[in-house]
């Protein structure tokens, strides 16, 4: 059979997108009450004018202590008015819109949310200094009936995809991660129950949500430190979730969040930059041996995650997307060839916001971001390239 057109409509579940491309989920910087903000949806009707299928909200929280800091939008009463509108934004273009629903766990900063992190297990915090509390059977059927009243809130919204975060170390991250999750409990030891939370929070958003919208996760193929989740694991999980039937796609990501961020990206190294954008406290700790090796190397090349991607590929039927360094028009059509249902672009399109209509047309074969990563330190006052709307200058993606 020959490979699909990754520009041609595809279906999601339910959902009918108008192409293949999916704009990652990369935290935005543009919610500073934790509110939809005009510049929030000014940031994804870039890339949905731009030709892309699906872009993905980042990064919707189920309850308080689980937003990796405070400005960040948590679900609810007070915040749907805001998502609705967004949606209908997104939709005007001919675009899908997705929220990207989870709980930041330990890679929540307890001290400026307000709110103690919680975590598989308890375990100091580099973030705030502070100990992370490990999660109780009562946080736990709390935090799943989060999710669902969540997911309830972003159907009534019309958002039309729902991605559970299950990566980077967030919560459910972290249980999947032995390395984090030293319970003796049913939660930890056995991957079967390191994986329980993943697939009871699955099964409950599904069992609330039905067919109205599309429910996908985002997973690791490999967490980049010694204790996360490893491929044979992250496989093993991927496979009880298809199993289960409650999800439509999984999205292939990588690394922590916590403990190895720069496993995603690959590319340069902004340490100076991260530093400046980070408070006294933390930018002190960066100076530090332990503090530089947080920010590892990793040389970029175009699809870097193929190799661990293609294994995931091999033993499940389910639809999958695949992330991690995709800028090319050949990068695509060989990730069609494969076997991939989608592919997601994150740096790429915040670049050139517009890249999937001119990839469509034939106008380029490439985009030109150059991997700098000089966009991280950008979350905390208005993602961007840097290259594009320097530093220091608020706003959002050139269009």
């Amino acid at each position: 059979m020959s490979a699909p057109d990754v520009f041609a409509p595809v279906t999601l579940g339910p959902v009918t997108l108008r192409n293949r491309t999916v704009k990652a989920a990369t935290f935005e910087g543009q919610a500073p009450h934790g509110q939809v903000t005009d510049a929030l949806i000014d940031y994804h009707l870039a890339v949905a004018r731009g030709g892309i299928g699906l872009t993905t909200v980042a990064y919707l929280a189920v309850a308080p202590e689980g937003r990796t800091h405070r400005e960040q939008i948590v679900v609810g009463p007070d915040t749907a008015a805001g998502l609705a509108r967004m949606v209908d934004a997104i939709h005007e273009t001919g675009a899908g819109i997705a929220g990207q629903v989870g709980h930041a766990g330990p890679v929540g900063n307890g001290r400026s949310n307000g709110v103690r992190a919680l975590a598989a297990s308890r375990m100091p915090s580099p973030l705030s200094v502070q100990m992370i509390g490990s999660a109780s059977e009562k946080d736990l059927t709390r935090i799943t009936r989060a999710y669902v009243a969540t997911a309830r809130t972003l159907v009534d919204a019309g958002f039309d995809v729902l991605e559970l975060h299950m990566a980077h170390s967030y919560l459910i991250s972290s249980f999947l991660a032995p390395g984090l999750n030293k319970r003796t409990d049913r939660w930890g030891g056995s991957l079967l129950n390191r994986a329980r939370l993943a697939r009871q929070v699955a099964r409950a958003v599904r069992e609330e949500v039905g067919s109205a919208c599309a429910v996908t996760a985002k997973v690791s193929l490999g967490d980049g430190f010694r204790g996360g989740v490893t491929t044979d694991e992250g496989i093993e999980t991927a496979l009880l979730l298809e199993g289960d039937g409650n999800l439509d796609a999984l999205q292939l990501s990588g690394g922590s969040s916590l403990m190895n961020p720069m496993y995603l990206f690959r590319g340069d190294v902004p340490l100076k930059e991260f530093a400046a954008s980070m408070p006294p406290l933390v930018r002190w700790g960066m100076k530090t041996p332990v503090g530089r090796s947080f920010l590892k190397s990793y040389d970029f090349e175009e699809a870097y995650f193929r190799e661990k991607a293609m294994r995931f590929r091999s033993q499940l039927a389910m639809p999958l997307m695949l992330l991690g360094g995709i800028n090319r028009r050949e990068t695509m059509d060989q990730a069609m060839a494969d076997g991939f249902d989608f592919v997601a672009m994150g740096r790429a399109v915040l670049r050139e916001p517009d890249l999937v209509n001119r990839l469509a047309a034939g106008s380029t074969s490439s985009g030109k971001c150059i991997h700098c990563n000089r966009c991280m330190p950008t979350i905390y006052t208005g993602t961007r390239c840097p290259v594009v709307t320097p530093l220091g200058m608020p706003g959002t993606p050139a269009r």
